[in-house]
């Protein structure tokens, strides 16, 4: 018993990165990433929402690999039309005699390209709005505040269906039109967050020594705010995606041949009856990777946000 102790502690790379006194900054930073990786693992559901998305990202990446058939070119429109799943066709086949399950592969690029740009838009824009009109407050924080409400006023879909009908359809428009959508969430984290340090010790200490008000805001407020902003543009991909599935759906989106999850439950829902799989298909697949999203959200949310620890 008087040995156990000594048996707990922690040896080699472990015992390195939780050093209570780490040599240099790079081995702080990693310690905090593996105590923030251990609570992140201890969330069964956190960890099967990771593995849906690098499933997401491994498939998108390698699409041209696991793609059984072309996601455009279909077979013989006489013997192959609206084939139920079977071993040729694991889920499938379309109205153009087109492998389902191909072109949900090929989609899956669709989808984390939409992801992705929309939030390399999105986030810089609501962080950088929404640390300015805390950080600087009266007038400014007024109006920038007043024109966030304005985009918030309106439903994300209905908004997205403006801007797509004035640029015009295509996957590009619809990106812009997401993005243009999306910020508004983010600049009020941000200001919160802001409003929270911008009067702390630290911030005044800053000041003192004649940092400038843009050095503040980039060096030290939003930092401090990125981590709540990372957790909210995690949990609102699954909005993201269905807000693109749901241009796709009405023709906004990708334009046909390209096969874009929201267009191809529009395509299937003229056979839903008889041909469930045709809708049913791409729809699970929106179902399964926004729920991945939901769920690393909450995870992340966990890790990332002390005020959620318990």
């Amino acid at each position: 018993m008087a040995g156990s102790p000594a048996l707990s502690q922690p040896t080699g790379l472990r015992a390195w990165l939780l050093s209570p006194e780490p040599a240099s900054r790079w081995q702080a930073r990693l310690g905090r990433f593996y105590l923030g990786w251990r609570s992140f693992t201890r969330n069964p559901l956190a960890v099967i929402g990771l593995g849906i998305v690098v499933l997401l990202i491994v498939v998108a990446l390698l699409a041209d690999v696991l793609a059984p058939y072309s996601p455009v070119v279909g077979g013989d429109l006489r013997t192959q039309r609206l084939l139920p799943p079977s071993e040729t066709f694991w889920l499938g086949t379309d109205d153009q005699a087109r492998d389902i399950l191909s072109r949900i592969i090929h989609g899956s690029r669709i989808t984390l390209f939409v992801v992705v740009l929309v939030s390399i838009i999105a986030t810089p824009i609501g962080l950088l709005v929404g640390t300015i009109a805390g950080y600087l407050g009266g007038w400014v924080d007024t109006v920038l505040m007043r024109i966030t409400d304005i985009f918030l006023a309106f439903p994300r879909l209905v908004l997205a269906l403006a801007f797509v009908a004035a640029l015009g359809p295509g996957i590009e428009n619809a990106v812009i039109a997401i993005a243009i959508t999306s910020w508004p969430p983010y600049a009020r984290i941000a200001r919160a967050e802001t409003l929270m340090v911008r009067n702390t010790d630290f911030i005044a200490a800053v000041k003192l020594q004649g940092a400038s008000t843009p050095r503040i805001i980039f060096g030290h407020v939003i930092p401090l705010c990125l981590s709540s902003v990372i957790v909210r543009v995690t949990l609102d991909m699954a909005g993201i995606i269905l807000t693109a599935a749901g241009l796709g759906f009405l023709g906004l989106g990708a334009q046909p041949p390209s096969p874009e999850w929201g267009a191809m439950v529009a395509t299937g829902r003229n056979y839903l009856i008889d041909q469930w799989w045709v809708a049913a298909m791409p729809g699970l697949a929106i179902f399964v990777v926004s729920l991945g999203f939901n769920l690393l959200g909450d995870g992340l949310r966990d890790v990332l946000d002390p005020k959620a620890a318990k």
